[in-house]
Parts: structure tokens; C-alpha cells; sequence
């Protein structure tokens, strides 16, 4: 759409501009992933969580507002709003995961953890069904005056703050998960009250405490801690495995995924000549994608998760993902040359085992796996590796996709995400099977004598 609006009617953005818009969030994520995830670590789940979804409000509203001015020009403004946009988003990572996994139970953590991370699903069909009905209610205008794909664009943008206002409230109002305030805070008391609560039907208001009681030690993090803890095989090598597996993922996930126009213009599926009829194509082309693939992956993974478990499914994606990039890389010539509904399966075949594999997975596991005190730092850090990875995808899918001609490269591209899929079975053995343990067995560390009452009291009154 900026393309259309902004330069000719081929649709086509600049390389530079083109490649700015996609990883300036993904920079911003990367940053957002890191700080958030030890922020809340460090300050506490409930003081962060709403934070990052405020940053995502403004910036989205700010993204939909851009324009040109005489000091700057859109795409900067657009590009700086979408790295603060990135901020906000990567904090919804580790807290998203981190939340939902302190307050689940063992035998549905799983399904509760894959069904946060499943809405990206509808999100992404959502904002393609919001594409196709705005372009209905410009269709003539369009036709008439292509300036009006403008107010389109922003609408679709702009659309995001929709749901994520919605959800402001209930963050703001979470409570602080119980694990939390007892490793952390040192709080069991709290802890314990905050649990009966929640389990509870009706409120049971603040605690009040009328007599002595006892603080605890527990190990804090520290710098000395941090080192102590990850410079152990058996804990380093669960950091090695989350971070690698989500980066190799994140190559294929966002090399692909931000670039479907593309890919869908490579096979002729919104090659037509108005740009109208085009972009319906590409919005249409891209429901049909989601509804056979990205939807039905992410729901199939909760519903199957803590049945299967999370390191099968994730072995199984990373196979099938091999197998299917290698047959898309090495015959797409001859792919194309068949009806386009082969080409469409196969794709579609793709997105459904990023998603009912790897990609659910990869956040899954990391919100497990770590102690309290170090769970979203751990996840934050993993989950800031696989951006790096959707950096490099898409500064290398800009940058090298006309090498030859336009599109000509795109073939190569798909076989080298074939190999990084290979490279994904090797890192996902460094990770455990995570079903039907408490977190408290997952971080690793003895539970005998791990929480002791210090010897001097405290009174709180």
C-alpha cells in the first residue's frame, strides 16, 4: 500500500525503505525482550505488565499519524514509531509467558501458555480481514483516485490499538503472581493469601497481619548469581537451546511471513495491473494463508501439547519444516508451472508446522524452564535471539531476493531456511521435555532446604 501510494504503480517500496519498515520493530523488539524481561525479574511481574502495552497504544497511534514534514520525511517518522512500537511489543514476551506459566497449573500450563501465544493467530487473520473490508469501503475511491490507498494503510494500522486498549485494564488490575512475591519478595504469607484469592469465588480483601512473622532466605539474582547459575552445563546448555532453536525458527518465521506479498506476487497470485485489484489479492491471498495454515497450527498445538508434549512437537516441525523447504527451494520452478493451488498447499503446509511446531514451542519452553528469579531474563534473552534471527532474515530477503533478476533469488532463500530448520532438530536435543513437571523441578536447583525461615523475626503490623 505504501508503495502504491507513496512512489509508482508497480506497488514496489525502495530496498533501503522497504527493509527499514520491517526490521526497525524488530530492532525495537530485541531491545524491548532484553530490558523487559529482566525488568520484571527485578521489579516485579504486575509493575511491568500494562507498561509495555501502554508503549504499543502510543505507538501505534503515532505509526497511523505519520506524515511528511519539512524536517523529516515519513519513512523516518514511520520507522521511529515502529522501533518504539518493538519496545513495547518485546516486552510482551517473557511477561506474556512468565505470567501465564507462575499461575498455571501442571497439567494444563501448556495449553494455557500456547493459547496466550495462539492469539497472535487471530491477530494476524484479524488485521487481514480488516485489509479486505477497508479496501471495500474505498473500492471506488481507489478506482477513481489511488490517493486514497492512504486512508487505507492507516486504518489497518491504526486498528491495533483496538484490542490492545481492551486488554489495558485487566493488566493493569493482575495481581502479582504468588511465585513471585515468595521468591522474590521473600513473601510466603502473601504468597499464600494471594493463591486463596484467586482460587477462591469471592474476594477475601488485603491481607492484614496482627503477629509476628518470619523472613525467609532464598537465593537473589545477582551479577555473581547469574554467572554461578548459567555457567553450569546442565543450566547453560537450557539458555544455548531456547536462544538457538527461537533464532533459527525466527530466520524462516519472519523471512517468510513478512515478506507473503512478495511471495505471492513471485507466483502471480496479485500480479494484476490496477493496484486495487492487486492489493484485494494480496489481502484475500494472505486470510487464505492463515485459515489453512497459521490458525489451525497454533490450536492444534494447544490442544496437543500436554498430550504430545513440547519437545516432540517441536522436533516434529523443525523435520517437516526441512522436508518442505527443501521441496519449495529446490522445485519451485517446476511448482510454478502447476496450478497455483499446489504452490498455495505447500505454503500453506508451512505456516501450518511453524505453527504447530517450533514456533508455539520456542515460547513455550523458555517461560519453563528457569528458575523464578531468573525466568523472564531467560526468556527475554531467548526470545531476543530469535529477532536477531528475523533481523538477519530480512536484511539478507531484501537485500539478495532480485539477485539474478526480480525474484529470482527467492528459491535460494527458501533452501537456505531449510537449512536453518536442520540446524533447529541439533539445538532443540539441549532442551528437556517439560510436561507434567512443576516449575520448581524444571529450575534445575534442590528444593530441600531451598526456602529456609532466617533466624531473627520480623514483626508487620
Amino acid at each position: 500500500m505504501l508503495g502504491y501510494t507513496y512512489f509508482d504503480k508497480s506497488g514496489t517500496l525502495p530496498p533501503n525503505i522497504d527493509m527499514g519498515l520491517k526490521i526497525s520493530a524488530a530492532c525495537g523488539t530485541l531491545i524491548g525482550q532484553v530490558f523487559f524481561g529482566w525488568s520484571a525479574d527485578r521489579y516485579g511481574r504486575k509493575k511491568i505488565y500494562g507498561l509495555e502495552l501502554s508503549i504499543m497504544v502510543i505507538a501505534t497511534i503515532g505509526s497511523a499519524l505519520c506524515s511528511d514534514s519539512f524536517a523529516i520525511t515519513l519513512w523516518g517518522s514511520l520507522m521511529f514509531w515502529r522501533f518504539i512500537l518493538g519496545i513495547g511489543i518485546g516486552g510482551d514476551y517473557p511477561l506474556s509467558a512468565v505470567i501465564t506459566s507462575e499461575f498455571a497449573t501442571i497439567k494444563r500450563r501448556g495449553a494455557m501458555m500456547s493459547a496466550v501465544f495462539a492469539m497472535q493467530g487471530f491477530g494476524i487473520l484479524t488485521a487481514a480481514i480488516i485489509s479486505v473490508v477497508t479496501l471495500m469501503i474505498f473500492r471506488d475511491k481507489i478506482k477513481h483516485d489511488l490517493n486514497y490507498i492512504d486512508c487505507v494503510w492507516r486504518i489497518v494500522l491504526g486498528f491495533g490499538v483496538v484490542p490492545t486498549i481492551t486488554a489495558l485494564y485487566f493488566r493493569l488490575t493482575i495481581p502479582e503472581t504468588p511465585r513471585y512475591t515468595m521468591d522474590i519478595l521473600q513473601d510466603i504469607e502473601q504468597a499464600t493469601h494471594d493463591i486463596n484469592t484467586i482460587m477462591s469465588k469471592d474476594k477475601q480483601g488485603e491481607l492484614t497481619r496482627d503477629k509476628p512473622t518470619y523472613a525467609v532466605e532464598i537465593p537473589r539474582s545477582t551479577w555473581e548469581d547469574f554467572k554461578n547459575y548459567f555457567s553450569q552445563w546442565k543450566n547453560g546448555k537450557l539458555l544455548i537451546g531456547t536462544s538457538v532453536s527461537w533464532f533459527v525458527l525466527d530466520v524462516a518465521f519472519y523471512g517468510i511471513g513478512l515478506n507473503n506479498s512478495i511471495i505471492l506476487q513471485a507466483i502471480g497470485f496479485a500480479n494484476d495491473p490496477h493496484p486495487y485489484d492487486a492489493l484485494w489479492n494480496m489481502s484475500v491471498g494472505n486470510i487464505i494463508i492463515n485459515m489453512l495454515g497459521t490458525v489451525p497450527g497454533y490450536w492444534l498445538t494447544v490442544f496437543l501439547i500436554d498430550k504430545w508434549g513440547r519437545k516432540p512437537i517441536q522436533l516434529m516441525g523443525f523435520i517437516v519444516l526441512t522436508i518442505l523447504f527443501l521441496i519449495l527451494g529446490f522445485a519451485y520452478e517446476y511448482i510454478l508451472r502447476q496450478p497455483m493451488v499446489l504452490f498455495i498447499i505447500l505454503f500453506s503446509l508451512c505456516q501450518l508446522f511453524l505453527n504447530f511446531g517450533p514456533n508455539v514451542t520456542t515460547f513455550v519452553v523458555p517461560g519453563e524452564i528457569f528458575p523464578t528469579r531468573y525466568r523472564s531474563t531467560g526468556h527475554g534473552i531467548s526470545a531476543a535471539s530469535g529477532k536477531f534471527g528475523a533481523i538477519l532474515a530480512q536484511a539478507g530477503f531484501a537485500q539478495s531476493r532480485n539477485l539474478g533478476g526480480t525474484d529470482q533469488f527467492v528459491p535460494h532463500l527458501i533452501q537456505i531456511f531449510a537449512l536453518f530448520m536442520f540446524f533447529g532438530i541439533f539445538s532443540t536435543l539441549l532442551i528437556p521435555e517439560t510436561k507434567n513437571q512443576s516449575l520448581e523441578e524444571l529450575s534445575n536447583e534442590s528444593q530441600i532446604g531451598f526456602v529456609r525461615r532466617q533466624n531473627r523475626q520480623r514483626n508487620v503490623v
